[in-house]
């Protein structure tokens, strides 16, 4: 038994996704607890006084912070089941490299999409789409990104696919035909219950979104 566990998340939150995802795969049992970030509340306040953001897991009444953090937490809390991390120290620590390059390029890349002024969306675009080229790069023929195994990196981008929808109508271009290896890997992992359970489908994000033009222009 892992112990009580609480995450405390947004329905919309890419990196809440991981948390879910990670928890679900794990067979781990805990309790949802949404958070309205424009109120936050005093249990996420104290749990995270750093960055006073979500995810938080709370496990046992202690917290862990930031979605690879905590994804590194839950598969070590869980040791009977199959781990997320490679077994070899090097491929540990290259699953670790791209999760960290998916974290510092690929989410501001996507942001700038929907955000950036109406000439700068064409460079946005193209910036994202290398991104997701150099992505598909590492997965290369693989099932997976760990190979023949759903892994850790596999966690910490899925959650990126919700997005694509939204991106693509915003943004007016199309994804599959730029990575057509990086989609069939996506539609593969959402197949796993463990997925298809913790991720938020891309249309409700794009329903959620607030898709105004004053906010680039």
């Amino acid at each position: 038994m892992a112990g009580e566990i609480v995450l405390l998340d947004f329905y919309i939150s890419m990196f809440g996704m991981r948390a879910r995802v990670a928890l679900n795969e794990k067979g781990l049992d805990y309790e949802y607890k949404e958070e309205n970030l424009r109120n936050k509340s005093p249990l996420l306040l104290q749990m995270n006084p750093v960055h006073k953001k979500i995810p938080v897991l709370i496990h046992n009444g202690k917290s862990v912070c930031e979605s690879p953090i905590i994804v590194q937490y839950i598969d070590e809390i869980c040791p009977d089941k199959k781990p997320l991390l490679p077994s070899d120290p090097y491929e540990r620590a290259q699953a670790r490299f791209w999760a960290d390059y998916i974290d510092k390029k690929l989410y501001d890349a996507g942001k700038r999409i929907w955000t950036t002024k109406v000439e700068e969306l064409e460079a946005a675009k193209k910036d994202y789409i290398e991104i997701l080229k150099t992505l598909e790069g590492v997965l290369g023929d693989k099932p997976y990104f760990g190979g023949e195994e759903f892994g850790f990196l596999d966690v910490a981008m899925i959650p990126f696919y919700s997005s694509f929808h939204t991106f693509e109508a915003y943004g007016n271009f199309k994804i599959e035909p730029e990575v057509p290896k990086l989609l069939e890997w996506a539609k593969r992992c959402m197949q796993r219950e463990s997925v298809s359970k913790g991720i938020i489908d891309p249309h409700k994000v794009y329903k959620l979104v607030p898709f105004n033009k004053e906010i680039r222009d």
